[in-house]
């Protein structure tokens, strides 16, 4: 199937899916919705949504990544003590399905170490019903750049709503809102949202942005490690949390997922906690790597000329003595 097939498709998918919506509603309010012409009316939009339905559900190998393309290296997009969820390490699609570019997605909760912050809400069956998204510490934590790129969309408009970790909340996440924004678009169920174009036809999504929190907008250029927004609970989501994919292109209706890395961790599987380190406390190693190895360097110059009677010996030696022992404090 084509994109551009495909993209119409989903259009007249969510049309059906509204105006069908609409005349159940209706039905409750306006007696005549039951009476001819509009009997006809909904059975030709229940049969045309089954019919763009199965249209899709048969295109759907076309969302289907290419399995011989190797996994893009890049950063995490937070730091801290992390755990994931829904994680492409222990399943192909992730997240159930290839639609939205999710083939390869993966979310993140934060799970400080004891004693460091409030720890992160379990699941609850009956009450609470609801929580805060301040009562998760995902909640406001930094999103980074995982490379340098350019921002292609970005958008923080939508609210953080409560919670939808408890069983009769998840129910109605399921059953009734998850299907209302399904209507709204792909923007409506990632929430507020940043793609970044990384170069060679792959972007990085980052979902469920904090309502307010964008430091960039479409255009800007980033690089690795910038904080470009926070972790909120915008869109569908249960609690706050991160939810990162790379894909072909930024459109979302027809995205293929692209499979990926991230540097110093790998891509940890389903309920495994992991620490993240930012680009910054990258380079700092690194700066040490470098700087340890220019001492080294001198001293064994400092040797050198010693040997070579350049000045006293003794004195070399107790220098190039100092500086290898300098080199690796």
């Amino acid at each position: 199937m084509s994109v551009r097939t495909r993209k119409l498709l989903m259009v007249a998918y969510r049309v059906l899916l509204i105006a069908l919506v609409a005349l159940i509603l209706g039905s409750f309010v306006v007696d005549r919705l039951g009476e001819a012409p509009y009997p006809r009316i909904w059975l030709g939009l229940g049969a045309a949504l089954v019919v763009v339905i199965v249209l899709l559900r048969s295109g759907m190998k076309s969302l289907r990544p290419d399995a011989n393309r190797p996994p893009v290296e890049v950063l995490a997009p937070v730091t801290g003590r992390w755990t994931a969820l829904n994680s492409p390490a222990d399943k192909v699609p992730s997240h159930g399905t290839h639609g939205y570019g999710q083939t390869y997605a993966i979310d993140i909760v934060a799970e400080p170490e004891p004693g460091d912050g409030p720890a992160r809400p379990g699941f609850a069956w009956v009450w609470p019903p609801v929580r805060r998204s301040d009562a998760f510490p995902a909640y406001g934590a930094p999103l980074l750049a995982v490379a340098d790129g350019t921002v292609v969309h970005a958008s923080d408009n939508q609210r953080d709503h409560l919670s939808r970790n408890s069983l009769p909340m998840l129910a109605y996440l399921l059953l009734i809102e998850s299907t209302l924004r399904e209507m709204g678009g792909a923007g409506r169920i990632v929430g507020n949202h940043i793609i970044l174009d990384l170069g060679d036809g792959t972007y990085a999504m980052y979902a469920h942005v904090r309502q307010g929190s964008l430091q960039v907008r479409a255009g800007d250029r980033v690089r690795a490690g910038q904080e470009i927004a926070s972790c909120g609970n915008s869109g569908n989501s249960t609690e706050p949390h991160v939810h990162f994919q790379l894909m072909d292109t930024p459109d979302l209706d027809t995205a293929r997922g692209v499979p990926f890395t991230w540097r110093g961790i790998g891509v940890p599987s389903n309920g495994e906690t992991f620490m993240a380190e930012g680009v910054r406390t990258v380079n700092a190693a690194l700066h040490d790597d470098v700087a340890r190895v220019r001492r080294l360097e001198a001293a064994e110059r400092l040797a050198a000329r010693g040997a070579r009677g350049e000045f006293d010996a003794a004195a070399a030696h107790d220098a190039a003595k100092r500086a290898r022992r300098q080199a690796f404090e």
